[in-house]
């Protein structure tokens, strides 16, 4: 099965958190705070696969999670980082934010990408002590790893796109002058998904073309397979027109020529600049006037003019040498520049914006802040200098600020994720 739009999510690894610890050691009195930082979260990773030719895989598997990095321990120890997960794709796949529909990367050359990073691990407590404060008793989590729903849309990497309508005779076109193989039978639709071949003109000179399906009037709307595929043909450098000049299935060869280039600037207006080649198929069965008409008519807007007959081969060696000659002058495959989220965008995302909601329900003051969960998982309720942490922490958050605000009572309840505490000026 031919995939080439899933959509998946990915997380990075969480950052591992500090540790609280001190010096226990057999004639060595208050050794002191040795709690050692936590390791860094995993991120998550892109790299190209020559295997691979779908996206078949991810229909699958939508969620792909990367290790947390170890936490911080004794002896002023580090947590180890947590390995990258790495997810393998096709050659040319283009990875999006499903959110915003930015491009992120784009998935074309040998570089690995990293789309996801890990969060940074938190301090242990030994960064915390200070002449007034020699045993601190709290340590810092770690950072929350980015997350995002991403599409993942393949878009070949082709120098030349084959398009028409079907039964014009592309799949043998493409199947004369590369060893590519696709279905070809005399009825619409036979070719069911995109097809590349190599095109050799040289020993050391080859291009890469593409058979792209399903085209017809309405493509660019949905209707038949076009809508799926068109994709396909954005990044191509050039396009090679290929019309059935017999009109043998009672259409025009002017009208299917006009149609197919209306869907390709429906749906893309780069698609409608793009440099043109039209081949004139099946001129073995069609008469000198048919083939002149249409010539006269196709020079007159412009475009290269080739008679061909893809059954028999006749012409196909000397349109593919101009193509090459064309795609000498033309610039290379279109990558896509990716937008990254800005560090504001990601604070959002990863709930570590220092947002907050509060709502009072019978006297009880809620308070919702999810960045705040991995703090309470560090402060210790039975230690002074560790409470101190967690108020100055609700103060510069601007939390206590807002209870103020909504006319907050000493000795009033406050609930925070499920922690409930009294309010104390």
């Amino acid at each position: 099965m031919f995939v080439d739009k899933a959509r998946i999510t990915i997380q990075a690894g969480d950052g591992g958190d500090g540790a609280v610890s001190f010096h226990r050691e057999k004639y060595v009195a208050a050794g002191g705070p040795d709690g050692g930082d936590g390791g860094k979260g995993g991120d998550v990773v892109f790299v190209v696969d020559d295997n691979f030719s779908t996206l078949i895989d991810f229909r699958y598997k939508r969620k792909y999670v990367a290790e947390k990095g170890q936490n911080g321990s004794a002896r002023n120890c580090t947590g180890r980082s947590a390995p990258d997960l790495i997810i393998r794709v096709p050659r040319g796949t283009v990875i999006r934010d499903a959110e915003s529909g930015r491009i992120l990367a784009d998935i074309s050359t040998d570089t690995p990408q990293i789309i996801a990073r890990g969060g940074r691990g938190g301090k242990g407590n030994q960064n915390f002590a200070t002449s007034t404060r020699q045993i601190p008793k709290f340590a810092k989590p770690g950072f929350p790893g980015e997350k995002f729903d991403v599409i993942l849309e393949l878009k070949l990497l082709a120098d030349v796109g084959l398009v028409g309508f079907p039964n014009v005779g592309k799949s043998t076109l493409i199947s004369v002058v590369s060893a590519a193989k696709p279905k070809i039978a005399n009825y619409h639709f036979t070719t069911l998904t995109p097809v590349l071949g190599v095109v050799r003109v040289a020993e050391e000179k080859s291009f890469v073309m593409a058979d792209i399906p399903g085209l017809i009037e309405g493509a660019s709307d949905g209707v038949g397979l076009g809508h799926e595929f068109l994709r396909h043909v954005e990044r191509c450098r050039l396009i090679l027109h290929v019309v059935d000049v017999s009109g043998i299935e009672g259409r025009d060869p002017i009208s299917d020529f006009e149609i197919i280039n209306r869907e390709l600037a429906n749906f893309s207006e780069a698609l409608a600049e793009c440099p043109q080649i039209v081949a004139a198929n099946k001129s073995d069965i069609a008469t000198e006037e048919q083939i002149a008409a249409f010539r006269d008519y196709i020079t007159g807007l412009g475009h290269s003019f080739f008679t061909i007959s893809a059954a028999t081969t006749d012409g196909t060696a000397v349109l593919m040498d101009e193509v090459s000659r064309v795609l000498d002058t033309l610039p290379p495959i279109k990558e896509y520049e990716p937008e990254p989220l800005s560090a504001d965008e990601m604070l959002q995302r990863t709930g570590a914006d220092g947002a907050f909601e509060i709502d009072v329900e019978d006297g009880v003051y809620y308070i919702d802040a999810k960045w705040m969960e991995p703090i309470l998982r560090t402060v210790s309720m039975d230690d002074y200098s560790s409470l101190q942490y967690f108020q100055r922490v609700l103060r510069s958050s601007g939390i206590i600020d807002k209870l103020e605000e909504m006319g907050i009572e000493e000795g009033d309840t406050v609930n925070l994720l499920g922690f409930e505490f009294d309010y104390v000026r």
